[in-house]
This record gives structure tokens, C-alpha cells and sequence, in this order.
């Protein structure tokens, strides 16, 4: 049986309340802001881009449980 995954905008509202000292989320509407996803390659929506620097240091594609986003993201919080 296959679970479905939670809407990902809550999760990051825990995980930023947790952990917001050392990261900072910032939403996009893709719809509205055609222009940016496509230059930064976004292939899939949601898509979640780590910045260091200026620069993408990783990217984790597609809706995940609370936690794999933890676990994805683990070297950044």
C-alpha cells in the first residue's frame, strides 16, 4: 500500500520553527514566477534548492516526509 505524502509548505514550516537558526526557507509560486525555476533548472515541483554562497548546493526533487527532508538536510542544519 502506498502512503501518501503530506503537502511539503507545513513540513517546512516545522522544520523552519526548529531549526531556523540555521536555515531559512523562502517559497515560490511557480506560477506566478515562470522565469526563475526555469533558470535555476527546476525540473519538478516542489523542488527544494539549498544556497551557499549564492549557489546551489543541492537540490532535493519531488514531496517528502518530514523525515527525509531531515535527513536530506541534515548537513545544513
Amino acid at each position: 500500500m502506498v502512503r501518501p505524502v503530506p503537502p511539503v509548505a507545513p513540513i517546512l514550516d516545522e522544520i523552519n520553527a526548529e531549526h531556523g537558526e540555521k536555515i531559512t526557507f523562502l517559497k515560490m509560486n511557480v506560477d506566478e514566477n515562470p522565469v526563475t525555476p526555469s533558470s535555476y533548472r527546476v525540473t519538478g515541483i516542489p523542488t527544494i534548492n539549498v544556497y551557499r554562497g549564492g549557489e546551489v548546493v543541492k537540490s532535493i526533487v519531488g514531496a517528502k516526509p518530514k523525515a527525509a527532508l531531515l535527513k536530506e538536510l541534515a548537513d545544513f542544519i
